[in-house]
């Protein structure tokens, strides 16, 4: 069955819709696709049914069915919390994401996050350069490199780290995909930490997941006049966090 799960995702591009179709259809599996497939694969991989497989994913709502990956999958059973944020961050978001992430690193904190640019990229860098570890959750196929600027970012995870996406090979992006993915993100964290966000984005719909999911989120409050997305989260019962230490004692609460 584990065969046939990964021949379906390879098939239909990891379409998690069009896997459970063809699941609930019973497709069969044509062997000579099966192996065609099947040599453009460069990856490692689990799947909902291998041993391997995160348990922290089992719980959540359409957990992906095959996992792709490069580097070392034991990271997701470390402490971990997602970081995330805005694409097009203001100097004090890039300084709030170093600050809180190197000292979560060094606190035995696992980062994880989306290899977007902006919050994302400094986040993993900063757990990097802080002999932390961190977790890429992707929205394209896990070969395709998106956006092409994290080429050395992308290199230093598969090789050092861990990457992972439900998507095979070169998959291209859509729109769709990205806000699928972060129920990944969430899913793999015990937390959210949120650096600076927009009203609408997709970080709020990362946060959306978390909350679904029973997770905590926390917040660095904007400035008034600033990008308010951390605030009006923090208005809504969100936990606003000016160190890590806040974050460590509402964690050790709970």
């Amino acid at each position: 069955m584990e065969q046939t799960l990964l021949y379906l995702s390879l098939k239909y591009h990891g379409d998690f819709n069009l896997i459970l179709r063809a699941i609930k259809n019973h497709e069969e599996v044509d062997e000579e696709l099966k192996n065609n497939l099947l040599k453009f694969l460069n990856c490692k991989y689990t799947t909902l049914l291998s041993e391997d497989y995160p348990e922290k994913l089992k719980a959540i709502d359409a957990p992906p069915f095959v996992l792709y990956y490069y580097g070392n999958l034991d990271l997701v059973k470390n402490k971990t919390i997602g970081v995330v944020g805005m694409r097009q961050m203001s100097d004090y978001g890039k300084q709030a994401t170093d600050y809180f992430v190197k000292n979560l690193a060094l606190n035995g904190y696992t980062i994880v996050s989306g290899m977007a640019k902006g919050v994302d990229a400094v986040a993993h860098w900063s757990a990097i350069n802080n002999q932390g570890s961190t977790i890429a959750i992707l929205g394209t196929g896990i070969d395709y490199i998106y956006p092409k600027e994290n080429r050395f970012l992308y290199d230093e995870l598969k090789e050092n780290q861990l990457i992972m996406s439900e998507y095979p090979n070169l998959t291209t992006p859509s729109r769709k995909q990205f806000p699928f993915r972060n129920r990944i993100i969430a899913g793999l964290s015990s937390s959210i930490l949120v650096t600076e966000a927009r009203v609408k984005s997709g970080t709020m719909i990362t946060a959306g997941y978390a909350l679904e999911q029973g997770k905590t989120i926390y917040c660095i409050p904007a400035r008034y006049n600033d990008y308010n997305g951390c605030n009006e989260l923090i208005k809504q019962g969100a936990t606003l966090v000016l160190n890590v230490t806040d974050i460590m004692e509402d964690e050790d609460f709970h």
